[in-house]
């Protein structure tokens, strides 16, 4: 009798343990699922850059890369396993991939269930063509503190052919983001005659990132700088640094200046941007993979509120949003954005229709049109962008409209073909998806 009380009293605290466990195991795969559900439909399921990738064969889904992930729901439990739930927020922090305990996660460059074009480099990051060099996002690591330590370790090797007193510069810098910056600072401490531009300003892909975002989540080491004690660095604080840094270390950083072909003759650079030549002996090109946004080219285009890519929708609440384009990425952007409920949705597109958007797309935002959680204005373009109002032209006059965050989707100048013309040579990396995303 005392041994049947003892298991009997042991499977109950068994129970009372366990059960609970399960039941709140249950709920938070249901979750994971609806929320996979909800974002499958405006397509932000999908990763659009670096991202993890779970091993299932791994995997013991005791959810520590979901704990450690700081954005939330990029990754859930679905099946028993990790699974990549909300991929168009995760911007590669890879501290799910250091908290798994299996090693289970590698990050990947590529979305799921695509290849990847990748730069042929040397373990130095040089191409194919002598002299010539790539570091971050556009060698497949979009890590910010990878991308520092390629920028740096970069200059170093270019440092061992030594510098130069006049001529050609030592190095022209391509690129002003994470890479390009630090590239710069390890080429001031080094004494080098360079030059670093940038096609748009300070920051590189950092700058579509939205308001708030959480960019930087580990310390990082700079030249002349020292340590960036960051645990929880937002865009608009790690923006706020690198001017800092630019105004204490006077870098020679020339914004605005698009690189539009690159020659070589006698063995050096000549680099042809949309203001000026420069010559220089190495070309270091620090460049993100998702190209050159098209702008509007109207006035005010250049407010922060101006932005050409949507990564999460639940960082805009309760917000006037006019979504410009008509294609598929404006659609389920703006069908996205509708989801919050909180927000008011206007998107504008300069034909009389949708065209060329796929099935589900349509269905999707015919759905939205007729809840009047969003709303279109066809055959309008913008004409002027103010602090909180944007200015349509449409065949009635011009229309003010309430405004506070604009998302433009006009399509965009990738730089592969550019590198290619250059000279660069890519490989082609196939990159598996996982069963459930």
């Amino acid at each position: 009798m005392e041994t049947l009380f003892t298991i009997g009293f042991t499977a109950l605290l068994i129970a009372i343990s366990v059960v609970p466990y399960v039941r709140r195991h249950r709920r938070k795969e249901r979750e994971a699922h609806a929320r996979f559900e909800q974002l499958r439909i405006s397509g932000l399921h999908k990763a659009t850059t670096m991202h993890p990738h779970i091993n299932v064969t791994l995997c013991i889904g005791c959810g520590a890369c979901i704990d450690a992930c700081p954005e939330g729901d990029v990754l859930g439990i679905m099946e028993g396993r990790a699974s990549l739930i909300h991929g168009a927020k995760c911007v590669g922090h890879s501290l799910c991939a250091e908290a798994c305990p299996v090693g289970g996660i590698n990050m990947l460059m590529a979305p799921p269930g695509r290849s990847a074009n990748l730069p042929v480099l040397s373990a130095h990051f040089e191409t194919n063509v002598p002299r010539m060099f790539i570091a971050g996002e556009l060698g497949g690591i979009g890590l910010i503190k990878n991308a520092v330590s390629q920028g740096i370790a970069v200059i170093n090797r270019i440092a061992q052919a030594g510098r130069s007193t006049d001529g050609p510069l030592d190095v022209l810098i391509v690129g002003a983001g994470p890479a390009g910056l630090a590239a710069a600072l390890a080429a001031k401490s080094h004494g080098m005659r360079f030059v670093l531009l940038e096609q748009q300003d300070v920051g590189g892909t950092i700058l579509q990132y939205p308001r708030r975002k959480i960019v930087l989540t580990s310390p990082v080491e700079l030249p002349l700088v020292g340590r960036l004690n960051f645990r929880e660095a937002s865009k608009e604080e790690l923006l706020a640094t690198w001017e800092e840094i630019l105004r204490k270390t006077d870098l020679p950083v020339r914004t605005q200046e698009k690189v539009v072909d690159v020659r070589t003759t006698n063995g050096v650079f000549e680099v042809v941007s949309a203001k000026e030549n420069y010559h220089a002996r190495h070309l270091v090109l620090a460049l993100g993979r998702r190209g050159t946004p098209r702008r509007l080219g109207v006035p005010g285009e250049h407010l922060s509120k101006v932005m050409y890519r949507l990564i999460d929708a639940e960082s805009y609440q309760d917000c006037d949003i006019l979504v410009v384009g008509g294609g598929d990425s404006a659609v389920e952007a703006a069908a996205g954005l509708a989801l919050q409920g909180t927000n008011r949705v206007t998107l504008s597109y300069r034909k009389g229709e949708f065209s060329r958007i796929k099935e589900r797309n349509a269905r999707q935002i015919e759905g939205c049109i007729k809840k009047g959680s969003v709303r279109t204005v066809f055959n309008s373009e913008v004409e002027e962008i103010l602090e909180y109002e944007v200015i349509l032209k449409t065949p009635d006059g011009r229309k003010e409209i309430k405004n506070n965050v604009v998302l433009v989707f006009a399509g965009g100048d990738m730089p592969f073909e550019f590198l290619q013309r250059i000279g660069i040579q890519f490989h082609t990396v196939e990159v598996e998806s996982s069963p459930t995303a």
